[in-house]
């Protein structure tokens, strides 16, 4: 069971705790993400960039970087269609650890840093319950990847 919005870590990318939105109407996930850059690394397409892990918290950013798995294009919340990275890390959301695929986007004037959608609750055989939130407390920094 999940709520309208979660605690959720994504310890790949050096991220103990960040707070979502479900979101059942988006396919992917969807991260914001500032400073995007590609980069090669060994023969391989990268992206380095930063984020805000707290809602509200303009102090304390991260910076993170992943293996670029893809480049698509994407129908934002406006209707608009912007070509954006996707990378593979690894979630975890209550008792659930599992790979899930994001978008990386500038989602500046959202108010939640990341929209997880349906395909990434579709292995956990997650039930979403729209009248609450945070069903499964705050993770536990240091969760090995």
């Amino acid at each position: 069971m999940v709520g309208w919005r979660e605690w959720l870590a994504l310890p790949a990318l050096g991220i103990d705790r960040l707070q979502c939105k479900i979101d059942t109407g988006t396919r992917i996930a969807a991260l914001h993400a500032l400073d995007v850059e590609p980069f090669r690394q060994g023969g391989q397409l990268h992206v380095r960039f930063r984020l805000y892990p707290l809602h509200g918290d303009e102090r304390t950013s991260v910076r993170c970087s992943a293996p670029i798995s893809d480049q698509r294009q994407i129908r934002s919340s406006n209707g608009l269609r912007e070509r954006r990275f996707v990378i593979q890390t690894r979630m975890v959301l209550g008792p659930i650890h599992q790979e899930i695929e994001i978008t990386l986007a500038d989602r500046g004037p959202m108010r939640f840093g990341m929209l997880l959608g349906r395909q990434s609750l579709v292995d956990g055989g997650w039930l979403v319950d729209p009248a609450r939130a945070f069903v499964n407390g705050r993770p536990v920094p240091g969760i090995p990847v």
